[in-house]
């Protein structure tokens, strides 16, 4: 028997649109060399691994890996492993996902046709001065620096500014930490503000969507907004909408999945 292997477009209810994330379900442990080959061979910004937990009834262990390395946390990727245990049968329907991982426990449930996931909020602090090399590579001017626990958040003036940016992706692989996280308020009624991400030094030059750059960006956008329930996109090629709901040091991202393509391991 292969190794059930599924590939989810997270934060889109259209295929070939969000962001790509492959799924694989384990029934052993394997080591991390494996992990990182498979990741490689699939070339998504993000493959999941999924295994039960030790005693079988506390949910699941999830590890996500880059094609290049394996990070802390990963929204887009937990949102599609909650999806695909939901469509593959793992899950009953109105079953919570439990994911244990190296940023705690995180949880997912289902409302309606969205995925509600619990993450811990990261709030971000003034970078200053920025770091050397950040500004230059972006090639824009910002309002405003900060940076998380894992990524610099740069606001821009406008969203033309945004759709406009052409990084150095050679410069920015200088700057240290995870990515660059740049956005700017929405020029659309229909998004509260707009993002891109950058993370060059993972392997990733632009992420379609990040759900965990959005655990920055609800804080972020709350405090100057007024509102702790905010919708987001990800202005990228691919583009993804993210809704984002602060509640205390949490914060709930909710976005849709589609299931592409399904295969076996051998």
């Amino acid at each position: 028997m292969g190794i059930e292997i599924v590939q989810v477009d997270a934060f889109t209810d259209t295929p070939f649109r969000g962001n790509p994330a492959a799924v694989c379900f384990l029934e052993v442990e394997r080591d991390e060399t494996w992990l990182q080959n498979v990741a490689r061979e699939m070339n998504l910004s993000e493959t999941a691994f999924l295994r039960l937990t030790k005693d079988r009834r506390d949910g699941y262990d999830l590890r996500w890996f880059t094609p290049a390395a394996e990070v802390d946390l990963c929204g887009h990727a937990t949102l599609a492993s909650a999806h695909a245990l939901w469509e593959t049968g793992r899950l009953g329907a109105d079953a919570p996902a439990r994911f244990h991982t190296r940023s705690g426990l995180l949880t997912a449930e289902r409302k309606s046709d969205w995925i509600e996931l619990d993450f811990p909020s990261l709030p971000e602090e003034p970078a200053t001065p920025p770091p050397s090399g950040l500004i230059s590579a972006l090639g824009v001017e910002p309002t405003y620096v900060g940076k998380s626990r894992f990524d610099y958040v740069v606001e821009v003036e406008s969203q033309a500014k945004l759709l406009g940016l052409r990084p150095e992706f050679a410069l920015l692989r200088k700057v240290e930490g995870r990515g660059v996280i740049v956005t700017s308020r929405s020029a659309s009624p229909e998004y509260d503000f707009v993002s891109r991400y950058f993370a060059p030094n993972f392997g990733i030059d632009e992420d379609p969507v990040t759900g965990s750059a959005h655990c920055v960006l609800a804080p972020f956008w709350a405090q100057r907004l007024g509102r702790s329930e905010l919708t987001g996109y990800q202005a990228s090629a691919r583009g993804g909408v993210v809704r984002v709901r602060l509640e205390g040091g949490r914060v709930r991202l909710s976005g849709r999945a589609v299931t592409v393509l399904k295969g076996e391991l051998v």
